[in-house]
């Protein structure tokens, strides 16, 4: 493996504009209950895509999986669960905080945890501690949280002004759901803590992932592939706790219906074109998602001996891009002075961390 700090920083942003993106394309989705969109689009990026992606890109893949160890394989899975169940509480969390304070909560936990915890159970923290190029990278990764911290606020006070101006002009504010600050902290908390569960998955799937490195080697290929039959275990991990949880709801609204057709309110059926577009809206959505992570794969690969960095990079670049869509999409028109320049301070710290952190990470390689 040849580190290349930089690159891999390159492959995390890229992650984390696909992360960004994965959204966007249920917008254009129509009469369709969560449910059915979310089960479609897990189906597409936690089950299809991956497998797809590792054939191609890892000979022998299936040999490889048969081939490993069960305890790595269960492990590997759990925290991928894990990392489901952040996932489902992260949208409860933005529900009784509020899309600027749930995220805010939940992406600096899942920061903090997905990238100091590895390490610590690792028994690396020290070293990192003691370490010049260590040091650099706990810096950057403070700054990464503050740069959270400020998004948050400027985030807040985006929400505050327009919903004042909605107000003013007799408009139903949008966005607001139910403000329940005590237990919205603790499930946004939990929401981050597990959502770090992603970064666990990967580190418990070492082994897998080593094996995977020898056999490109062997055979010539790059090593960037090496971590593909990971990401294939520990998405089956994520697509389980939400495949059960999509069910319960299908059980509960009987909306399968709407997979051959019918429209979420029951009164009529969709024409086959748009039932077409439904599923091609909800793919696209699911190989964005899964393409955040081969990209994190890959930009893990070229950080070097302090990879754990990796996790702080792709929460830098999934909120760093995910303002720049906000502006796209003039999210924060009409908004304050002082509240752009806010905004524009979170991104600019945002992307001074991941720059900082990718200089540990070369210091280290050096």
């Amino acid at each position: 493996m040849n580190p290349n700090p930089f690159l891999g920083v390159l492959y995390h942003w890229t992650g984390g504009l696909s992360a960004a993106s994965c959204y966007l394309p249920f917008r254009g989705i129509r009469r369709w209950s969560w449910e059915i969109y979310w089960l479609v689009q897990g189906v597409f990026s936690w089950i299809v895509v991956p497998a797809i992606f590792a054939a191609v890109l890892v000979p022998g893949v299936v040999g490889i999986l048969q081939g490993a160890d069960r305890g790595v394989m269960l492990y590997a899975w759990f925290w991928g669960a894990m990392w489901g169940v952040g996932g489902l509480l992260f949208g409860l969390g933005v529900r009784y905080l509020g899309i600027a304070l749930g995220y805010t909560i939940a992406l600096g936990f899942s920061t903090a945890f997905g990238t100091l915890v590895p390490p610590l159970f690792a028994g690396q923290m020290g070293e990192v501690a003691r370490d010049r190029a260590g040091q650099v990278i706990l810096l950057g990764i403070a700054m990464c949280l503050a740069a959270i911290v400020v998004s948050g606020l400027a985030g807040r006070s985006k929400e505050q002004e327009l919903r004042g101006r909605e107000a003013e002009e007799g408009a139903t504010p949008g966005g607001r759901g139910e403000f329940v600050f005590g237990r919205g902290v603790v499930v946004a908390s939990f929401a981050g803590i597990l959502s770090a569960c992603f970064a666990y998955g990967l580190a418990a799937a070492k082994p897998l992932s080593e094996v995977t490195r020898v056999g490109l080697l062997g055979e010539g290929r790059s090593d960037l592939w090496q971590s593909l039959p990971a990401l294939v275990v520990v998405l089956w991990g994520g697509f389980t706790t939400n495949a059960l949880w999509c069910g319960g709801l299908l059980v509960r609204n009987r909306s399968g219906a709407q997979f051959m057709g019918a429209a979420n309110d029951g009164r009529v059926r969709l024409g086959g074109k748009r039932v077409v577009l439904n599923y091609a809206f909800a793919a696209a959505a699911g190989l964005l998602w899964y393409l955040q992570f081969f990209f994190y794969s890959m930009g893990q690969t070229k950080m070097g001996k302090y990879d754990f960095s990796s996790w702080t990079l792709h929460m830098a670049g999934t909120i760093l891009f995910a303002t720049l869509w906000g502006a796209v999409l003039h999210e924060w028109r009409g908004t304050s002075r002082r509240t752009k320049l806010m905004g524009a301070a979170g991104f600019g710290l945002l992307v001074a961390s991941t720059l900082v952190v990718g200089y540990g990470n070369y210091l280290k390689a050096r």
